[in-house]
């Protein structure tokens, strides 16, 4: 079944790669050079769609497992194919129980050479525990993870084949943390400690390249749901505001703005929180949240329910389509 997909997969990826040369081909008339390089290349839903779900069809994606190895294999790849240089960083964490996670941040980078550069992240790992499903039975069994960490990669990975094909004016870093979602279970105790983001704290601390700086960063997070609205998250007003009204204002400039709502939400010690008080530069997170929940998240949210159903393929494409569009309107 794996086997079948995966050609099913390359089948889609090439179809897509074949139209957007294609549209490549065409000239637009009465656009200058310079308008031309900047003008965002074609988001593709099903593109970002078919990378999600090759995530969740290893199953959950949980530090120290076979999923988790075959889906750090397949992302290696895959962002290889894409980016100019790939960097694995390999480093062991401590859980909040003492248990030690073998974990692996993966960095592409485009245009390494340049100076000026955005960071776009999201974490690949998927929770251990469904402490927040409904059935009690379910709470200690791992989750898919497709919402919260796939979705965002998924994304990621079709920004990651547009920037292939079509070189924006600055050079940019996808970064994709693990060991994000092994925090303290729901109604656990533990030692005092940051036991989520160990990733990002990691990465944060001791970069791919020492003294790395950017312009700015976007993390993603829990982007897939087709009811998703996405408000101003706290510590990205806190530490990244003009970050946020250049998102926020390029998504209502395409017509997104039902959708990125220019309101303010709830702090979350998200991994962008790591990237802004360790590594120095402004990140903010573009996330789903929720008030009618209870749990300030989407209903699937730390449930088995969080699976490819609930994937909206033109929310993938809302949010690809805005982070495109602020790549390439850099100069």
């Amino acid at each position: 079944m794996a086997k079948k997909y995966s050609i099913l997969l390359l089948f889609a990826l090439f179809c897509g790669l074949f139209f957007t040369q294609c549209e490549k081909k065409k000239e637009k008339k009465g656009q200058s050079v310079e308008e031309s390089l900047r003008t965002p290349p074609a988001y593709s839903a099903d593109s970002a769609f078919l990378f999600v779900k090759a995530q969740t069809d290893f199953g959950p994606r949980v530090p120290n497992t076979p999923a988790h190895k075959q889906c750090l294999e397949f992302l290696k790849q895959t962002l290889a194919e894409y980016c100019d240089t790939l960097y694995c960083q390999e480093f062991t964490a401590k859980a909040y129980d003492g248990t030690e996670l073998k974990s692996c941040n993966i960095i592409g980078s485009f245009a390494p050479e340049k100076t000026k550069r955005i960071v776009l992240a999201s974490h690949w790992d998927s929770r251990p525990f469904a402490d927040h499903d409904a059935e009690e039975a379910n709470r200690q069994k791992p989750i898919d993870g497709a919402n919260d960490g796939a979705s965002g990669v998924g994304v990621l990975l079709e920004v990651a084949r547009q920037l292939s094909l079509k070189s924006p004016e600055v050079g940019v870093d996808i970064v994709f943390f693990d060991a994000e979602d092994y925090g303290t279970p729901e109604g656990v105790s533990a030692p005092e400690g940051e036991w989520w983001g160990l990733g990002s704290q990691y990465w944060s601390q001791k970069p791919h390249i020492p003294g790395y700086r950017a312009l700015y960063g976007i993390l993603l997070d829990m982007v897939g749901n087709a009811n998703a609205r996405f408000r101003h998250e706290g510590f990205s007003e806190l530490y990244g505001r003009s970050v946020i009204n250049k998102v926020w204002g390029t998504a209502g400039q395409l017509g997104y703005g039902d959708v990125f709502l220019n309101a303010t939400s709830h702090p979350i010690t998200d991994d962008h929180y790591y990237v802004n008080t360790l590594a120095g530069f402004p990140m903010i997170d573009i996330i789903h949240q929720e008030d009618y929940t209870g749990t300030g998240f989407p209903a699937t949210w730390h449930t088995l329910n969080d699976n490819i159903e609930h994937i909206d393929k033109n929310m993938l494409a809302i949010v690809g389509t805005t982070l495109l569009a602020v790549i390439y309107d850099e100069k």
